[in-house]
Order: C-alpha cells, then structure tokens, then sequence
C-alpha cells in the first residue's frame, strides 16, 4: 500500500482535478512495449504490402547503376545524374513504408492515454542531472525489476527469432539457388514474415506491460484522506470565505430590494413583523410582482421607504404572511392570491383616485380577502 511523506496511507482514488493537474505535466500511462508492438507490426505489414515493388526497384537501381557505358565512366557529370536519378527511385521506392512507420509511430503512444502535448515535461530538471541521484536510480530496486523485464523480453524475442529462423532455414538455403530477381523479392517477402512473427512475439509482453503501466500511474496518483480533504476545501472555499461572500451577496440583494421599494404600488404589513411590496404593470397583462420582502428590522426599513416616498400601506396580516412565504423577489404572485391582491390594488386605485380630486373616499381597507388553505401561513 503507498504511503504518503507525512506516514499516511495513500487509500483514496484519485479526483478529477489531481488527474487533471497530471496530465498537464505529463503524467499519464505510457507503454513503450506498445509503442515497439506498433511499429513493429506495421513495419512488416508494410514489407509484406510493399515488399515486391520495394524489390522491383531495388533491382532497377542495382541495374541502372552496375552496367554503366563507357562514355558515361568518361563524364564527370554523369554520374550526378546517376546519383540523382537513384536516389530518385530510393525514395520514392522506401515512402509507402516510411509512411506507414510514421503513422504507426502516432499512433502507437496515444492508443494509451490519448494525445498529449505538456510543455511542462520539456523543462530541465535539474534534480535528475545529479549523479547521486543517478547512482540512485541505477541501484534501486526498480532498477532491477527493469533489468530483470529486458532480460525476460530478450530472452523471449530470442525465443521467437530462433524459432522463426529454424522454420525458415529450408527457404533461406532455397534463395541461392534462385536467379537473381526472385531471389531479392523472395527475400524481401521473408523478412517482412520473420519480422511480422517476432512482433507477434511482442504482443505477449505488450499485454503484460500496459496493465502495470496502468496500475502504476494509478498507484502513483492514489491520495490520502487528508489530501482529498484538503482539495475539497480548495475547490469548495474555506467555510469562513464562503461564509463572507454569503453575507456580501445578502447585503446587495438587500440594497437592490430596498432601493425597488419607491417604485411600489402598495406595502402590505403584518403590521410589524413582515412587509411586502407589491407593483402591478397592466400594460404588460402579467400579474403583480414582488419587488421587496422582510421580516423584523427589513420590515421595518421597508416601511419607512415606504412612507417616505408617499407608498400606501395596508394592514393584511393573514395577505403579508402568505406572499412573504409563497413568492421570490422580482416573481409574479401566485395564482392563488390573485384575487385577494386583486381587491388590495381595486382599493390602491380608490385612493389614488381620491387623492387626485376624481371619486369619493373610499371606506376604510377590510382585511377579509381570500385566501386558499394551501398557502395560509399561521403567525
């Protein structure tokens, strides 16, 4: 089990963010067996695809370039243009597998971990520059598991090629008996199958060294209790910080509800313990929204605004309690209270009417508006 430098256990799977923080430096799972496997097979693929034209033209630059003329053996420039004419079909001769190594060569690495680019592990690190800590390395006990796993891997190529060799010794010994054309494209074909079964050999190591290259890096990613503590604290804040922000963002809501308050209707109050405002647009054709809301010493400064800036106030108790209780800020009403809201705003209106010199007084406000059992809130 991995143990942490303060003595502590490393239990825990690893979060998102350690392994993400690992992949930015470069610490993922990579399998250089795999990568040999890759183009290995695709090295003898190739071969054995190619391997005819790449012996066909084999044979035109051996021909083009051991029977040359007389005349030509007397031009010095000549024989650039024989360099350039060979090298020419070299090229264009050896590109398909070329190609096909150069894919393999991508592929190969990011069929374990994905592609990566982390400019992180390009940096020198001087540590790994020490020759302590070289001679560390050298004789410490991974340095002998990776001795022991190349000698198992020589050991089994070894195997392989000798294996191969034995099965193909009749059709070696055949080829210097063949004319020459056959003989270069039947050894081409050869090698292309002898390197197709050593790298067949490599899919045994291969599968034995990606799933420790997997265990590794999650064994090196594992992480104590305390630490996912920590990175739960970092990610979430510290409770005093959060605590803070809280507060901050209570008292500019509360700023921006009280400075909503003059553009009321109407305040309705418990009288003392809650005060709501209300405004109704009836241009809109929604219902009246709730601009400002508070209990106790909130009430109280929303009153005041209130009275300051000529609002009306009505008692309804049973009315404040319920909205206060049912509606967010800057929400409409439910519909259950519409009609109980209804008869305030019908009597809001009576006495703007009246204060402008257009209708009789009205009677005094009657706190007997309905409202339905569900959103009734007892005092």
């Amino acid at each position: 089990m991995a143990e942490s430098d303060s003595g502590q256990d490393k239990t825990e799977d690893p979060t998102d963010k350690k392994k993400k923080d690992a992949r930015e430096k470069g610490e993922i799972a990579r399998s250089k067996e795999l990568n040999t496997l890759a183009v290995m097979l695709a090295g003898a693929g190739a071969l054995l695809v190619y391997g005819a034209g790449l012996a066909q033209d084999l044979m035109e630059i051996m021909r083009l370039n051991f029977s040359l003329p007389r005349e030509v053996l007397l031009s010095p420039g000549a024989m650039g243009l024989y360099l350039l004419h060979s090298g020419k079909i070299a090229i264009i001769a050896v590109q398909p597998v070329l190609i096909t190594l150069l894919l393999a060569a991508v592929i190969g690495p990011i069929s374990l971990g994905g592609w990566l680019f982390a400019a992180g592990s390009l940096a020198p690190k001087f540590s790994r520059m020490s020759p302590a800590s070289g001679l560390k390395r050298m004789f410490s006990s991974t340095a002998l598991i990776e001795l022991l796993k190349a000698l198992a891997k020589f050991l089994l190529i070894l195997f392989v090629a000798l294996t191969v060799l034995k099965a193909d010794i009749d059709d070696l010994l055949r080829i210097a008996h063949e004319p020459l054309e056959q003989a270069i494209i039947h050894s081409v074909q050869l090698v292309g199958w002898s390197a197709l079964w050593v790298a067949c050999g490599l899919i045994l190591i291969a599968a034995v060294d990606v799933p420790v290259q997997l265990y590794q890096s999650h064994k090196k990613l594992l992480m104590t209790k305390q630490e996912v503590r920590d990175e739960h604290k970092d990610q979430e804040g510290r409770p005093e910080v959060k605590q803070r922000i809280r507060q901050l963002q209570r008292e500019m809501s509360q700023r921006r509800m009280m400075a909503a308050v003059p553009d009321a209707d109407v305040v309705i109050t418990n009288p003392t313990h809650y005060a709501v405002a209300l405004k109704y647009d009836p241009d809109n054709g929604g219902a009246p929204m709730l601009l400002a809301k508070g209990s106790d010493f909130t009430a109280l400064k929303i009153r005041e605004i209130a009275v300051a800036n000529d609002i009306l106030l009505l008692e309804s108790p049973g009315l404040a309690r319920a909205i206060y209780y049912s509606t967010e800020l800057e929400q409409e009403i439910p519909g259950g209270l519409y009609l109980a809201v209804a008869q305030v705003l019908a009597y809001v209106y009576q006495i703007r009417q009246y204060r402008a010199g257009k209708g009789t007084r009205p009677e005094p406000f009657k706190d007997e508006v309905p409202i339905p059992p569900e959103l009734r809130r007892d005092s």
